[in-house]
């Protein structure tokens, strides 16, 4: 990619751009976050504050077919979170308009 006036050329750049400002995190486990991003290294390890979680629980129904359900969101509010890399599928910056 070559270099652009928004300074991002690598993947990193563009969460380094999103330090301190709100993102969005998806989740393994069907679990998702919004928070301000205020640390992360290679492992994609983030440090968010001001957290909310949003959790997808699917309760099957009986005798369906796989995939049929009822779905609940739990969502819950935390201060500081420490997220473990390995469970970040996505991370979204905020949008520039």
């Amino acid at each position: 990619m070559p270099p652009g006036g928004n300074g991002i050329q690598e993947p990193f750049d563009l969460i380094r751009l999103s330090l301190s400002e709100r993102v969005f995190v998806k989740l393994r486990g069907d679990r998702e976050l919004t928070g301000i991003l205020h640390a992360y290294d290679g492992h994609m390890n983030l440090i968010l504050s001001d957290v909310e979680e949003t959790i997808m629980i699917v309760d099957p129904a009986d005798g369906n077919f796989e995939g049929q359900g009822t779905v609940k969101v739990a969502k819950r509010k935390m201060d500081m979170l420490f997220v473990r890399g390995d469970g970040v599928i996505l991370v979204s910056p905020p949008s520039r308009t």
